[in-house]
């Protein structure tokens, strides 16, 4: 499978982490404008205290279909091309589902994630004839907690630890989206289920012979779940993957921080 394996999450809906709530809310909690917004947004709004404040002013993520190969500009409509947002996704060929940051006054361009980049990039793509939908799902990892915290709109869903990158192979921090959806039906390393995502690893170990995307999967090797042993992908259980299965659809934001 041409995807990086990941590390599994055990879930632990009880256990209350300060620091990885402050990240999340921070971080994966900030919403996209939709494409009709009359103006740009700021990147990273300030997050209201109150919980009250966060689900009032809660706006949720909006999604842009892809239909053909686009370049992606350092300006809208202008400046260098940064990157390319492809029509499908790199290994399976899955129609791309890309996030959407921010929007134009006019609506005619957005700010997304380079996908694919090996780095943390971002550009701009025309709109203009490409369907658009939103979600209230998000996922934020962080690494030194060896957690994720998904959300549906400003509310936790649920929290679960994870398996993430090997000190030689460390998870690249950054913004990507869901592009795969995978059904593993018989099993293996990766468990029964894979959602590839928008970046991939540079540093993968010596002698790795899979792929360089990263995704989230589960994992043969669940004692490895809570520790930094994966070549980069968030390796999770069995049970994370049944609860993801339900939220997780092309496009959906994934955030990992350090």
């Amino acid at each position: 499978m041409a995807l990086v394996a990941i590390t599994a999450l055990a879930v632990s809906d009880t256990t209350v982490v300060a620091r990885s709530d402050a990240r999340a809310t921070a971080l994966a909690a900030e919403p996209a404008p939709s494409s009709s917004a009359v103006g740009v947004e700021p990147r990273h709004p300030p997050i209201p205290r109150r919980p009250t404040e966060r689900a009032r002013s809660f706006v949720p993520y909006t999604l842009v279909r892809i239909i053909r190969p686009m370049d992606l500009t350092a300006r809208p409509g202008a400046g260098r091309v940064v990157g390319t947002m492809p029509r499908g996704s790199r290994y399976y060929a899955q129609p791309l589902v890309a996030w959407v940051l921010e929007t134009t006054p006019d609506g005619r361009y957005g700010l997304a994630p380079v996908p694919y980049a090996g780095r943390e990039a971002t550009g701009w793509m025309r709109l203009r004839g490409l369907d658009t939908s939103t979600t209230r799902i998000s996922v934020v990892a962080d690494l030194s907690e060896h957690r994720i915290v998904v959300r549906r709109g400003p509310s936790v869903l649920f929290r679960a630890p994870t398996a993430t990158g090997a000190p030689d192979s460390p998870t690249p921090a950054g913004r990507y989206f869901v592009t795969d959806r995978v059904p593993l039906p018989g099993g293996g390393s990766l468990g029964t289920f894979a959602f590839g995502i928008s970046g991939i690893q540079t540093r993968l170990p010596a002698g790795w012979s899979g792929g360089d995307q990263l995704a989230i999967h589960g994992t043969s090797a669940p004692a490895t779940i809570g520790t930094s042993s994966s070549a980069g992908c968030l390796r999770v259980s069995e049970r994370v993957l049944a609860r993801l299965r339900p939220l997780l659809r092309p496009g959906t934001p994934v955030v990992v921080v350090p």
